[in-house]
């Protein structure tokens, strides 16, 4: 069953890490100095009482600015990346661990210096406690070393780090969900269970979210507990609305609940990388078409974009793509999920950046050099669908030049678009 946590990884770590610091902060302050006081009554530091009181004030009210100061700069930078790039992949970024954390080393140094503040002096003592002027000087220290680390996580808002991070995220779900070319395929055939009498359907209850994961081992104890097969009417990445079918079972007998079947699917606001490697590419395409929109006119960075995307679609193109049907222990098949073929992932990667870039000689050129760079590296199985890409793209490319030699410059293979063209491939 997938845990309640997963769902609520993002929130945890945008308040819940802050949260942490500021309390542990909060206890420290209050309880070294009582500690110190206790276990080591004859220690005192070397530094005057009005010396240590302008310390703590001093670390107090300039870490506080300076988190304003910090982090107002900070969202203005991710705000401004979100308009040339994409929200939805800015959102990651802005939900970076590194950041809560900052936040909360700040928090923390704040807190702890008024908190500690309080003990100088207690009671006519005429002491500054040793530790906490330490453990001052140490969060000071720490706030440094996140404040570099803070501006080190900004730099990735470059447009090459961002696709670079997309284009990541998007390899390891390949490698985590896909087995080589050369594995038995085992993508279900309805035929063999849509016969059968449906039993049950589940449906999804609540307001519009995002169906983030799948819980398959739990779906399929279900499917097997009722003696049917379960098939899952809705992909990992959709959105759900109120009375969506998630699951239908064929056969067996409806003996586990909605609920147990609706536990089985994570879901959240935004979609998620895991289990999807359509989004990488999503996000891929969304800066690409954004970039060629007549307010940005970058086509360059649509060409950077199709370098990571041909990256995708070439570690795709050598994967067993047709999976979806699940066993139990016996080999029968329990669960059916339906997963993009071959020919969806090819459609997201390149259809979108070709109309929208259909004027650009230097996107043409670098979409013919992906298209007929993966004919020549991927097996023969994958070529037909490729083909048909290369055919919309020549259509394309005849019906957005006028002059005969525009469309023989853009019709030339060129893997930076504009930079050192190849000669023309002969034809198969």
């Amino acid at each position: 069953m997938i845990r309640a946590f997963r769902a609520r990884q993002l929130e945890l770590a945008t308040w819940g890490i802050p949260l942490l610091y500021a309390a542990v902060a909060v206890a420290l302050g209050l309880g070294v100095p009582r500690l110190e006081t206790r276990l080591f009554p004859g220690v005192s530091a070397s530094v005057s009482i009005d010396a240590a009181l302008a310390i703590y004030s001093t670390v107090g009210s300039g870490m506080l600015a300076f988190t304003g100061i910090v982090f107002s700069l900070t969202f203005v930078m991710v705000q401004f990346s979100a308009q040339a790039y994409s929200p939805r992949l800015v959102l990651w970024l802005a939900r970076d661990p590194v950041i809560a954390n900052a936040v909360g080393v700040f928090t923390a140094t704040f807190l702890y210096s008024i908190a500690a503040l309080t003990s100088v002096d207690r009671a006519g003592s005429g002491r500054v406690q040793v530790f906490s002027l330490v453990l001052v000087a140490a969060l000071l220290l720490a706030s440094i070393c996140m404040f570099v680390a803070l501006i080190q996580r900004t730099g990735m808002l470059q447009i090459n780090s961002m696709l670079a991070f997309t284009g990541d995220r998007g390899r390891r779900v390949i490698e985590s969900m896909y087995s080589p070319l050369d594995a038995p395929g085992d993508r279900p055939d309805r035929a063999q269970y849509a016969t059968a009498p449906v039993t049950q359907t589940v449906v999804y209850t609540g307001r519009p979210q995002a169906l983030q994961a799948i819980d398959v081992p739990a779906l399929v104890i279900h499917a097997n507990h009722c003696g049917g097969v379960a098939e899952v009417m809705s992909c990992v990445g959709d959105t759900l609305l109120d009375s969506t079918p998630l699951v239908r079972v064929f056969g067996g007998s409806p003996v586990v609940s909605g609920n147990a079947w609706r536990g089985a699917f994570a879901l959240g606001n935004v979609r998620t990388f895991e289990q999807d490697p359509k989004y990488a590419i999503r996000l891929l395409v969304d800066i690409a078409i954004k970039a060629l929109s007549a307010a940005i006119n970058d086509p360059t960075t649509a060409v950077q974009s199709l370098d990571q995307i041909e990256d995708l679609v070439r570690r795709l193109g050598r994967k067993r793509l047709e999976i979806g049907a699940f066993r139990d222990n016996t080999r029968t098949v329990r669960l059916v999920i339906r997963f993009p073929t071959w020919v969806d992932f090819l459609t997201l990667a390149f259809d979108e950046i070709r109309m929208c870039g259909a004027t650009s000689v230097q996107v043409m050129r670098r979409m013919e050099a992906a298209i007929a760079d993966l004919i020549a590296t991927l097996p023969a199985e994958r070529h037909a669908a490729l083909r048909s890409c290369q055919q919309r793209l020549t259509s394309s490319i005849a019906r957005s030049f006028a002059d005969e030699a525009d469309r023989r410059e853009a019709s030339v293979e060129d893997r930076q678009g504009l930079g050192a063209p190849r000669e023309p491939r002969p034809s198969a």
